[in-house]
Parts: structure tokens; sequence; C-alpha cells
């Protein structure tokens, strides 16, 4: 090494990315103390107290000091305390017993009895509750900690995966801890830090795969962890070995969904995955009570490995299923039956709920980029064997003897963009929340140029680019169903068990094949993806043999999606005989995660087809017909095409009974909507004459009736019905000349004769506040479903309309800015019913501020909007003005084309107005 020379890349050890001190060994003494001084008389340690060891998840070890009689919730608390960890119930502190199986630190009993010799005891901080979608982790520092756990799970075995996920997962870890690609620093990270099994053998291509992560930052890297984790069969998974009645031996497994079971011989096949669950255990048998009450007896070696996974289903049903922390069971005066075991925690719906509403409180959490101490001192020992570390110099210190020796690389990425909070006398945006605000500087701008000029420029890329955006949404929109609603009608026990089958029974299949395909669509793009793959083997700058394998296996759902006609009508059915069901379904629309009509994500599996459909025609039509993916795409297309015309007819039927239930509950003063043979035609809102002049209200057209409403003042926000005429001998006729209002007619009925007239003003500014900004307000009712836009836009929306929304749905990643801002922030957006839903990221379970665009006008923008960039659009109602932009040519032609079908209301004002001269002539 003599002959190296010029400066040093700064290596990490584990956990430095946290600014944790170099560590040469534990060390227990406070600031300032001596060895001499800490130690007892005789040179023995202080005998009072009980002092313990923790891991925490980045391997480092400390030391807690303890009242004897302390119960685990006190060192929990410490942990907790001292690693400020805000999220905290996603953890627990786990230990070996003295039959060496790792066991959960129970809060609520005294550690002396829980654990035989706590002094020589190690316990290590460790995940407990893994969520289905790590997105619902709020604090970047939780997600570290997460991608800290699957290090270690890989490294253990417990997270199986192929060798290829395990060396893309190995790559995203080494770019989180040290940075962009330097082929040294990679070798000596490598050398030194295990984080697969045959990691030796895998080395190459971990630093090839690390290669294309150049500027990414490490908290992105630990999203790419735990994206590609969540959708591994063992992600979260702990085995518990038992047998069932017939002596076959499994294991059992508990997670968020409910209770596992796996064939011994087959670590990735799941023979079992119980929704929801209720376990018993006696002795040394663990009985399964499902849905339908069965029972299934599964055997396990002792009465205690028993009670140990009962436990751990108790505590994950708790977590997952409630709403609120569970009460703790009153003791009995003279004797008790049975285990007083009890979740302790908060669930996971109050831990989000704590972490939202404390944002403000939170201690700031910033990732230090500390230098890579012990390699870099290993270096220095090299050339001088002399020169020795003290192993108490502190970080200070280390620091100053780092700017004394060489200049250290760091690698750009570390560099944190931060948020800025609007000043406290701006006037608010339709778009502004305490979360998506404005980034205030370049850094996300150069960030992006960057990303642009990596990404491959091939259309087809970005099409199939669409296939992924939009499976992300379409899949998180079928957890609203399998996970949200579910959990909300368990926890009530409101449904009928026969609905809860029919129900999570035809949906539940599909929900796990979405997730298997959109893993396979995921992996295809990210090999597609970077600079340039050619020294990757193999030819992955396609799509069409994922599409055509999956919509071939699609065709065997057909049966599935014939019955949701059942299941929608059924359900109906039983909110109106149910009055608990019925609150319970109001209630969860109320909630951020149901952002669209509940029935609306029923509809969404046979929408989706429709949506392949289309992005397959398009990838068709690029192709030309001699290129090696365009056969693949054009049976893929056959595929599905034949499937979406088996279901067209029904879906216009469920589209139509959709939008009829929907407004059944949006109406007073109509009590059956949903006859046989009505069909919703449009609704918009017109101006009737009445005593007082001109009053604005609320029309709704259907096949055989005409409905005039006005919007209540009441909490729940509801339209009260003024007027119901038939269609049948109906005879309107334009009538500007005779009554002197612009664009009026007469609606003569067997009932009443009605003037009404058509505005072509829209709303003030002042009147949006109802509709912009509904999803930051919990409202009684969501303001942004169509009827409610188009009574503040002054428009109206047909069924068509509706439609073609559908057809339209798109999701990605944009740049926004605001009119008078100078930086860009990267927002999630989702386009769908007439409305941009913003998200800070994918992973999100909800929309954090929401657009309705309706009345919007979208155009590129001009030379006074100073906007010197490409693939921009701008969006534009009255003063409010938003600058979007896209990733390339394609996708900023795409939100184009769906944001112009839902945003004019030109033309749909013209189907109202009276025809000029010139229209009436054919001219």
């Amino acid at each position: 090494m003599g002959e190296n020379e010029g400066s040093y890349r700064a290596i990490q050890t584990p956990g430095t990315r946290l600014g944790a001190q170099f560590n040469a060994g534990i060390s227990t003494l406070e600031p300032g103390q001596s060895l001499t001084a800490a130690m007892g008389p005789g040179g023995k340690g202080p005998s009072r107290g009980l002092q313990l060891r923790v891991q925490s998840l980045d391997e480092s070890q400390e030391f807690y000091d303890l009242d004897p009689r302390a119960d685990g919730e006190t060192l929990l608390t410490e942990v907790f305390t001292r690693s400020n960890l805000i999220e905290s119930d996603y953890f627990g502190l786990e230990f070996q017993n003295t039959q060496m199986n790792w066991v959960w630190l129970e809060p609520t009993k005294l550690i002396v009895k829980q654990v035989r010799r706590p002094k020589n005891t190690l316990f290590r901080l460790s995940v407990k509750f893994f969520p289905p979608d790590p997105g619902q982790l709020q604090e970047e520092h939780t997600r570290y900690l997460f991608s800290l756990q699957m290090k270690r799970d890989l490294i253990e075995g417990r997270l199986a995966c192929t060798e290829n996920t395990a060396t893309l997962l190995a790559s995203h870890l080494v770019q989180s801890e040290i940075g962009d690609y330097d082929d040294v620093a990679d070798r000596d990270f490598l050398k030194l830090n295990k984080l697969l099994p045959n990691q030796e053998r895998v080395q190459e291509r971990i630093m090839e795969l690390h290669r294309r992560h150049l500027g990414q930052t490490p908290a992105e890297s630990d999203f790419h962890v735990l994206e590609i984790a969540r959708k591994l069969d063992m992600y979260g998974v702990r085995f518990h070995p038992a047998a069932d009645r017939e002596g076959t031996k499994i294991n059992l497994a508990v997670a968020h969904i409910g209770l596992q079971v796996f064939q011994v011989t087959s670590s990735a096949a799941t023979i079992t995955r119980t929704q929801s669950c209720k376990c018993v255990h006696t002795n040394g048998c663990m009985h399964r009570e499902g849905p339908h009450q069965d029972t299934l007896e599964f055997l396990m070696a002792s009465r205690d490995l028993c009670k140990v996974f009962w436990k751990n289903c108790v505590e994950h049903h708790s977590f997952f299923r409630l709403f609120d922390q569970p009460q703790p069971k009153s003791k009995a005066i003279f004797f008790s039956r049975g285990s007083s075991f009890r979740y302790s925690g908060r669930t996971q719906k109050q831990l989000v709920e704590y972490v939202r509403d404390n944002g403000a409180r939170r201690t700031p959490y910033q990732r230090c980029v500390a230098v890579y101490v012990h390699a870099f001192l290993q270096s220095i020992c090299d050339f001088c064997p002399s020169f020795q570390p003290d192993s108490s110099m502190d970080s200070p210190q280390l620091s100053r003897f780092n700017s004394k020796s060489s200049p250290l690389c760091l690698s750009p990425s570390f560099q944190m963009s931060t948020l800025s909070l609007p000043g406290a006398g701006q006037v608010p945006s339709p778009l502004q929340s305490p979360i998506l605000n404005e980034v205030g500087n370049s850094r996300l701008e150069e960030e992006e140029e960057g990303r642009r000029k990596r990404y491959p420029t091939d259309k087809a890329y970005f099409i199939a680019k669409e296939i992924l955006t939009t499976e992300r949404t379409y899949l998180k929109d079928l957890e609203v169903i399998t996970v949200w609603f579910r959990s909300a009608v368990i926890k009530e026990n409101v449904m009928p068990e026969c609905l809860m089958t029919l129900l999570f029974s035809n949906i539940d299949p599909i929900y796990e094949f979405h997730r298997t395909f959109l893993k396979e669509i995921d992996q295809r793009l990210a090999l597609w993806s970077g600079r340039s793959n050619a020294h990757v083997k193999g030819d992955y700058q396609k799509i069409g043999d994922v599409m055509l394998r999956n919509m071939c296996a699609l065709k065997e759902f057909t049966s599935y999606l014939q019955k949701h006609d059942e299941v929608l009508a059924e359900l109906e059915k039983a909110t109106k005989r149910l009055k608990k069901l019925e609150t319970v379904y109001k209630e969860f629309e109320l909630q951020k995660v149901c952002y669209l009509p509940l029935n609306t994500f029923l509809l969404k599996p046979i929408q989706r087809l429709m949506h392949y459909k289309l992005i397959l025609e398009r990838l068709c039509k690029h192709y030309t017909p001699d290129h090696p993916d365009y056969n693949n795409c054009t049976e893929a297309l056959k595929e599905v095409a034949e499937i979406a015309t088996q279901l067209h007819t029904s879906l216009i039927r469920l589209e139509n009974f959709q939008k009829l239930t929907e407004l059944q509950r949006d109406l007073i003063g109509i009590e059956n909507l949903t006859v046989p043979g009505r069909e919703f035609i449009r609704e918009g809102c017109l101006y009737k004459l009445t005593k007082k002049g001109l009053q604005q209200r609320m029309f709704f057209l259907f096949s055989d009736m005409l409905l005039y409403t006005s919007k209540g003042v009441t909490a729940t926000n509801q339209f009260k019905v003024h007027g119901q005429l038939p269609l049948h001998g109906m005879i309107v006729e334009e009538s500007e000349n005779e009554w002197s209002v612009p664009h009026c007619f007469t609606i003569y009925s067997a009932q009443r004769t009605i003037v009404v007239a058509v505005s072509l003003e829209p709303e003030s500014e002042d009147d949006m506040s109802l509709s912009h900004n509904s999803l930051d307000k919990q409202t009684q009712h969501r303001a942004n479903t169509t009827m409610h836009v188009c009574w503040h836009r002054n428009t109206s929306v047909s069924m068509s309309d509706h439609s073609l929304a559908v057809e339209n749905q798109l999701s990605g990643y944009l740049l926004r800015k605001f009119k008078n801002s100078n930086g860009w922030q990267k927002l999630w957006v989702v386009f769908t019913n007439f409305c941009l839903f913003f998200y800070k990221t994918h992973q999100d379970d909800f929309p954090l501020a929401s657009l309705p665009l309706l009345g919007y006008t979208v155009s590129t923008p001009g030379e006074s909007d100073t906007i010197h960039k490409e693939y921009v659009f701008k969006l534009q109602f009255k003063s409010h003005v938003y600058f979007f932009r896209a990733e390339s040519e394609y996708t900023f032609e795409r939100w184009m084309e769906v944001i112009k079908s839902a945003a004019s209301a030109t033309g749909r004002i013209c189907l109202f107005m009276p025809k000029g001269p010139f229209e009436r002539n054919g001219n």
C-alpha cells in the first residue's frame, strides 16, 4: 500500500449514517467519568441496579441501568427514547430464552420474571410488526431501521429470495451506506460487511447493480430496499415449527393478513393464507378458528412454544385489525380462568394518527455523513505501525484528526433536500398542506435533470412504465377493500358471514395475483432502466413476455369478475337492511384512505382490463412487426381483449349501478334510485327561475325522470330533492326571448312547468374552498365527488364522460411548481374521477391533497410564464395556476391527454346551450 497516494475515500461502518460515533468496544461510562471512578470497591462494578445489554439494528450495543423491579415497558421506553424513535410501536426487544428460542420481551411483566439471567442476556431491537406497505411508515428514521432489519434478515437467511433479488437488495444497501459507486470503496465495504451468505460469489454482481444507483439518496435507497422486500413471500415471516393432525411437519407464521401455513418441504409455497382468524391454545395444540368457525388443530412441541405463537397472534390481530388499543382485562377476585395476556401498545391506526398529528413536535432527524473510521484508521496503521487509535476518542476528535490527515471524498448524494413551509402571511393555495409544501431550492431540480439523462429514451420504456405506475395505484385501490374495509367490518362484527365470504373470496385471489404481477413488472423495469444494460446478460428491454404470461393467467379469474354484479348488489342490500353495517360503511367512506366512493373500488378489477387493453394497443402501435417484442405484445393484447369483450356489458351495468347507489347516499328525499332498468345519463348545475329570481339548482337526468335539488346546509352536505319530473310526455322549448334570460329554456311535464338557464360564469374564487382541499379537512362528506364539483364550477358531467374518465386513469411522478415560486417538488400524482390526487410517494396509503379538474384549462406555458423546461404543462382556473413537469415526451403527452378529457368544461356547457342560427342550419 506504500505506493498509494492522494486522498482516501471515506468508508463507513454500520450505523454511522445515523451519526453514531466510532465504537472500538463497548463503553458504559458517563461523559467525564473515568474507569476507576466507575468501579465499585475492590475493583468490582456497582452491585445495585439491573444492567442490561441491548443491541441496536446497526449492531452497536449499549447498556441500560434499571431498577431490579423494572418491567419490560421501562426498558422499551429507555431504548426508544435514546434512539429517538417515534414510530416505536412497530418495534420490540427480543431475547433468547432457556430453550434458545427468540421471544419478545413483554412490556407488562417484570424483566426478572421473563429472563433467567438478565445481566448475561443480549436483548435485540427488532421489527415486530411488518406493515403490508412500508409506505405506511412516515418517518425516514423508521424506514432506515426497517432497511437494517431487511439486511439482518438477509444475513440470517430469513428473507428467502432468488439470487438476483438478493444481489439487488444488497446493491441498494451498499448505496444507502456509502453513496455512489466507487470500485475501491465498494470492495472495502463488502470486505468489512457481510450482506449475503454467499457474498463472495456474487460480489461482482452487487457492484454492477450498485453502479446503476448513481445519485440515489440514502432515503431513496431505503425505499427501494423496502419496496423490493415487501413483495417477497418471506417478508416479515417468522417460522414456528408445528405439525397438523396427520403429523405432517409444517411451519406457522403470523402477519398483518392473518395466519399463514407453510410446508416444510417447500418454504416458498403457502398452503393457507387465512385472512382473519381467532387463535386459541390448549397445552401443546393451536386451534385456528376461521371465518366459517371451522377448527384446525396444529400440534407444537411444547406448551411454551404454543403460548409464544399464540401471543404473537393476539398482538398481530390487535395491532393491525383493531382501531383502538384493547383495554386490560380486570383481574378476578377469587380465581381466574385462562390467560390474562393482552396487547398493551397502540394499534397501527392509532400510531399513524399520532405521528401525523404530532408532526410539528417531532425531533428533527438528519442523516450524518460520518467517515469510514475503521478502514481509514486501519490504513493509517498500515503506514505507521506505531500509531494506535485511542478507543475513547470521540467524534469531534476524530473529525479534527481526519481534517489534519487527508481530504475525504464524500458522495454528493448525501446532501439532503429540505422542505420549507410557506410563510404565515402567504395566501394558501388549493394544493398546499402541512406535508405537501414547496421545495425552495434547486437541488431536486438538478437531481431530476440527472435522472432524465440516465433513463432510456425509447418510447416503449415509458409505455411499459405506465403499466407499472398504474398497477401500483390499482393495487393500492384493491387494498382499500382487502385490508382497510375488511378491518373495519371485522372490528365491529357488522357484516353477515355469507356476505363476507362472497366479497372477500372474490377479491382476495385477484389481489394476490396482482401483487405477484406488480413484482414481475417492477423487476423487469428495474433491469430495463439505467444508463445502459448492455453488460447485463439477457434482453430485458421488453415487456411483452411478462404481459402475455400474466394476461393468460388473468383469464382464470373471469369467473370471479363475473360475480362482481352479485357482490355489488348484495352489499347494497345488506347496508339497507342492517343499520349498523350502513353506519360502518358511511364512517369508512369518511376515512382518508377511502378517497373515492367505496363501491367505486369494487369496479376496479374489470376497469383494469380496459387499461391493459389500451396500453397494449399503444405498445403494438409503437412497435414495428419485426421488433422482437411485437409478437408477445400482440398475443397479450388478444388475450386481454377477449376477456374485456366478455365483461364489457357487465362493466356498463356495474358502472351505472355504482353511480345510482352513490347518488342514493348523496340525495335526500328520494327513496329508491336503483330500480331495474333505470340508467344515469347526466348531472349538472343549472339555474331555476323562482319567485326570488334565478336560483342555483343541481339537476340529475335519468332514463325515466329528471330530478332537481338544492345543496343542503346540514353537516352531511347532501343535496335535497325539490322536484321529480317523469320524462314520459315531457316537452323542452327554448324560451330565451320570452323570459329575457340568456341561455334559457322551459321544461313542460305532466306535473309542473319550470324555467331553467345555463350560466357561463364559473364560481368565484372565494367559493372554491369546499372542493379544493377536501382531503386536508375531515368533513362529514367527501366534497370532491363530481356532483359537488359541478355545483361549485357550474358545469355538468355525463355518463359517457364518466366512462371516458375510467379509461383515462393515470399515475406517476410529476414535478409541481406554483405560479410565483422558484422550486419544483416531486409528487406522486393519480388521475381518476376528474380529479388529481397528490401523494408524497407511491407508497402512501392516502392522498394528502386533491385538485378537481372540471373547469380548469390545460395548456403549455407561454413566454410570460418564464418556464424554460421541457415537458411542462400548465393548469389554470382564474388566478390559480400550477405547472407540472413530466419525465419524457410520452408521459407529457399522456398527462395532457387525460387532463384535457376532464378539465375543459366548455364542451359540456354547450350541450345545454340553445343552438345559434348557424348550428340550426347545419353550417
